[in-house]
């Protein structure tokens, strides 16, 4: 799987919520901050779909988008890279670094222990 750039990797959020639309749909969803204009967004759902991520249908000469990839997949991939690239595909090392950044709350934290109990049936 190709990876995303910053731009396809936002649109891709969009249709992943929309589930299926057209290049209209996306720039409605997109902050008014200002509006990109039709034809950039129109060519990052073309590369999308030239790189798998997108299906369409075709309507003439208009076309409805949909994801070919779950978010749950590339979610998934995207993660693994992460895991291997920059953590030696070590979760402790993961969770060590969240710990030391202060990104786990407390509650974070008792949410894992739950489920770490959960998986070992404790």
């Amino acid at each position: 799987m190709e990876e995303l750039t910053k731009s396809e990797e936002r649109i891709m959020q969009i249709i992943w919520k929309l589930e299926t639309c057209f290049v209209k749909d996306i720039i409605e969803e997109m902050p008014d901050e200002p509006k990109p204009p039709y034809n950039t967004i129109s060519s990052i759902v073309r590369i999308l779909a030239k790189k798998g991520y997108l299906a369409y249908k075709a309507y003439g000469k208009t076309y409805e988008y949909f994801p070919a990839i779950s978010k749950e997949d590339y979610t998934k991939t995207t993660f693994s890279k992460i895991l291997s690239g920059y953590f030696d595909n070590s979760a402790i090392s993961l969770l060590s670094f969240m710990v030391k950044e202060q990104k786990l709350s407390d509650k974070d934290i008792d949410e894992l222990n739950i489920l770490i109990n959960k998986k070992w049936g404790k």
